[in-house]
């Protein structure tokens, strides 16, 4: 598609069936949080019920992301979303009928099978089936439904636990689940996946090797904190970096030979790519906020009621912030990932120094509003610098890996920047660790910020091709050549195209 002005109708009642389909694997997450106390009275188990109902989810969704994604590639995007969306339909029902603890951790792990096969399809078809401005449009809603899923999450869950809807109770956060999916369900008949190849077959032993090294970090990322770090979470570790670099040599010979790899290393080291991931990473350490946000508050005296409107201003912003870039970029061309990022990065300055002098004080909605607003920004905009660097052949790839990104960036920020902020407060109380805990994350969503800009410098490469020919030294002029004409390798430079005028328009602002 190359008019951005002729997208037809059925394709945005396509989008918005994918955005139902975004809402429901983060939702899922949040939902479950404050009626764990209710499944622990119901089902017994305690504790370790709760947290391996988080965790079960949470470690299943992260580790097979970039396989559900890499499915979709293989096999049809739509095809997989669709199978993921009865998938997690299913398992929600096996949820919300479960009358024992093991029956409803089973429920858990199958939904986070089937969200990481129908999460990525929704970025993927957005990248496939759009381009220009409504991509970026489209883009900025997808990131506006993660922040709904986050501002609706916890106090729904709440609510339907407290309503005791028709007698359900827990069950009835899992059994919402299902007319969301009956509606999704019926808008996929106008979904279209214009880029499905489906020729090659998939990767098995790499299938096996990455599921194995990711289990590895991530399951003691999730467990490791709840159980005092136990030595195995060590164990598993040293054994995933094994894995993974025998999953990378075993990739790197199926490129060699021709043969389609799980995950092709030259889609994956494509220029720009790694950059982006980078400040992809960097960007979630927010992630580790929500908890010792809510710690914070317990500590100084909040009832749950009052913790959830004080986060509400993030919520609000976090919802807003995706909807401007489309206007934003207007204005200020592609560095609103920048943008967003040095907002979140002042906010947090100003939590931070807000908190340390006053302590609790209605004050901090101004801070926590521009966190989520420039949040709202950058989550969209750090999306699509990363999946615009890699071939659009391979944008299940591309989506499976920003979100498993994503999530295991959260789990090591929880891991690590949890653990600052206990040990801190211990010794200092908690407004001294959540003060530090927020210059922290300024510092790396900052950083985040630089590598962001200095991604936004690389020119995007559409096929492996293209960008084994940028590798070579005696490429350098062709890939310049190709920003100068705005992606067409084949136009004649004799003949100055109108693409090669704005492509050097856009050179010569960025020189001044």
């Amino acid at each position: 598609m190359h008019s951005t002005s002729k997208t037809p109708a059925r394709t945005w009642v396509g989008v918005a069936t994918l955005l139902a389909g975004t809402l429901l694997p983060p939702l899922d997450f949040f939902i479950v949080n404050l009626a764990i106390p209710s499944i622990q009275d119901d089902l017994g188990g305690g504790d370790i019920l709760g947290q391996q109902v988080v965790a079960g989810y949470a470690a299943t969704y992260a580790v097979t992301l970039t396989l559900g994604g890499r499915l979709g590639d293989l096999y049809g995007r739509r095809r997989a979303f669709l199978v993921g969306l009865v998938g997690f339909a299913l398992a929600s029902l096996l949820c919300g009928s479960a009358g024992e603890p093991g029956l409803l951790l089973v429920g858990r792990v199958l939904q986070g099978l089937t969200a990481a096969l129908m999460a990525p399809q929704s970025l993927a078809l957005i990248r496939a089936s759009l381009d220009g401005r409504d991509q970026t449009v489209a883009l900025g809603f997808h990131g506006a439904t993660l922040g709904l899923a986050a501002v609706i999450g916890q106090s729904l869950g709440g609510l339907l636990v407290t309503a005791d809807v028709w007698g359900l109770g827990w069950r009835a956060i899992f059994l919402i689940n299902l007319p969301v999916a009956a509606v999704a369900l019926l808008g996929s008949l106008f979904l279209r996946d214009p880029h499905t190849r489906g020729a090659e077959k998939l990767d098995w032993i790499g299938a096996v090797l990455l599921f194995a090294g990711l289990a590895g970090i991530v399951i003691p990322l999730v467990e490791g904190r709840a159980l005092g770090w136990p030595w195995w979470c060590f164990v598993l570790v040293v054994a995933a970096v094994i894995l993974l670099r025998r999953f990378w040599r075993h990739e790197s010979s199926l490129d060699g030979d021709r043969r389609m790899p799980l995950v092709p290393p030259g889609a994956v080291t494509a220029p720009g790519v790694r950059v982006a991931l980078v400040a992809v990473a960097l960007f979630y350490s927010i992630a580790a906020f929500f908890l010792v946000f809510s710690e914070h508050e317990q500590t100084v005296g909040r009832t749950p009621l009052q913790a959830s409107l004080d986060i509400l201003p993030l919520g609000i912003g976090f919802l807003i912030g995706p909807l401007t870039v489309p206007y934003l970029v207007r204005i200020m061309g592609r560095r609103i990932a920048a943008l967003g990022l040095c907002l979140e990065t002042v906010g947090f300055l100003a939590f931070a120094g807000l908190v340390a002098a006053f302590g609790q004080t209605a004050w901090t909605a101004a801070p926590l509003a521009l966190i989520g607003f420039g949040q709202g920004l950058a989550l969209p905009s750090l999306i699509r610098l990363t999946v615009t660097h890699i071939p659009r052949a391979f944008a299940g790839l591309a989506s499976g890996l920003v979100n498993a990104t994503l999530q295991i960036s959260a789990a090591l920020s929880v891991a690590i920047i949890g653990g600052l902020f206990y040990t801190v407060a211990g010794a200092y109380g908690s407004t001294a660790a959540i003060t530090a805990v927020s210059i922290l994350i300024a510092t790396l969503l900052f950083a985040s910020a630089l590598l962001s800009l200095r991604a936004e410098r690389v020119p995007s490469l559409d096929t492996l091709s293209e960008i084994h020919r940028a590798r070579q030294p005696e490429a350098a002029p062709e890939v310049r050549r190709r920003e100068l004409t705005g992606g067409d390798l084949n136009e004649n430079p004799a003949r100055p195209s109108k693409r090669s005028a704005t492509g050097r328009t856009r050179l010569r602002a960025r020189a001044r």
